[in-house]
């Protein structure tokens, strides 16, 4: 224990023992990636992040297209796809080939209830410039999300993605095993961003809707098996069963382990873009740098399963 304390201090001081090249490995271990027929595909990193091109996403998936699309998202967890003019419709349709569409409960909606409309500009500051995952603070999260550019600024904007496979694969080998059976709480609350969103009403009810939810610290993705780090600065208040000093040194420690480059990707929107990411094996970040321009998109999530 001890020595797993000196690794966390060691982390959250900026004092890491190791520098030097760190572990990339893309797939789940024993997973092999195979061609792909029907789209190409250029990747943007090494571990994760894929522009596929070839598709019109305003057309139907075929069962074969599906089946090459979901595995190269499993593969490479962010999607990338250029120059999509969708409907709202669509995008939802689109989305829903992957399972049930999840409504959320705060944010403004577009023409259609289950595409969110985000709109930000000199009125509506970005605030999503903060690591997380989507809708930690329910039992089921997302299985991920569609996004697509609407309008954006001339410059900026840009939204960064990490994963957390990789941020869990170069943990020291101690701290992985302190980790194993630790759960942690997820709440909305405490977000100051939640908290503008939502009157002194609202927000009771939704407090008594979404009660903080505890899930596993390493979750293991029910698709592929790789473990990854599941807790967000944004929503995760602490780890059940430890001192609150404690909970709070490991929480931060973990909290750095995404912000590392070698485990991200960064995408550069252009007007049209559709993003798709696997919430499950990622952390994404909204850069806030374009105030007080406007920026403009349009998001379908895909209902979750309960991690473990």
């Amino acid at each position: 224990m001890a020595r797993v304390r000196a690794l966390v201090r060691h982390g959250i001081d900026g004092r890491e023992d190791y520098h030097g090249p760190r572990l990339l490995r893309r797939l789940a271990e024993g997973r092999q990636s195979g061609p792909y027929r029907l789209f190409s595909v250029r990747p943007y990193g090494p571990l994760l992040g894929a522009e596929i091109e070839g598709l019109d996403l305003s057309e139907p998936l075929t069962p074969e297209l599906f089946e090459e699309l979901d595995r190269a998202l499993l593969e490479w967890k962010v999607l990338f796809f250029r120059g999509q003019e969708l409907t709202h419709e669509q995008q939802r349709a689109f989305a829903a080939n992957w399972g049930e569409i999840d409504q959320h409960p705060f944010l403004p909606k577009g023409a259609s209830q289950d595409v969110v409309r985000l709109e930000k500009g000199a009125d509506n500051p970005g605030f999503e410039n903060v690591w997380h995952h989507d809708f930690p603070w329910i039992p089921h999260p997302p299985l991920g999300a569609v996004l697509r550019m609407v309008e954006m600024p001339e410059a900026g904007g840009d939204t960064l993605f990490a994963d957390t496979g990789a941020a869990y694969d170069n943990l020291p080998v101690e701290v992985k095993s302190r980790l194993e059976g630790l759960r942690a709480v997820h709440d909305f609350t405490p977000s100051a961003n939640y908290r503008d969103l939502l009157t002194d009403e609202q927000r009771r009810h939704f407090q008594e809707l979404f009660p903080p939810v505890a899930h596993p610290v390493v979750r293991t993705h029910p698709r592929t098996g790789r473990k990854s780090l599941f807790v967000t600065s944004i929503f995760t208040t602490h780890i059940e069963g430890l001192e609150p000093a404690e909970s709070e040194e490991l929480l931060r420690y973990l909290f750095r382990q995404v912000q590392y480059p070698e485990y991200q990707v960064r995408f550069r929107w252009q007007p049209g873009d559709v993003v798709f990411w696997d919430n499950r094996a990622v952390q994404h970040y909204a850069t806030s740098d374009y105030y007080p321009h406007r920026r403009v998109v349009d998001r379908a999530a895909i209902a979750g399963d309960r991690p473990f």
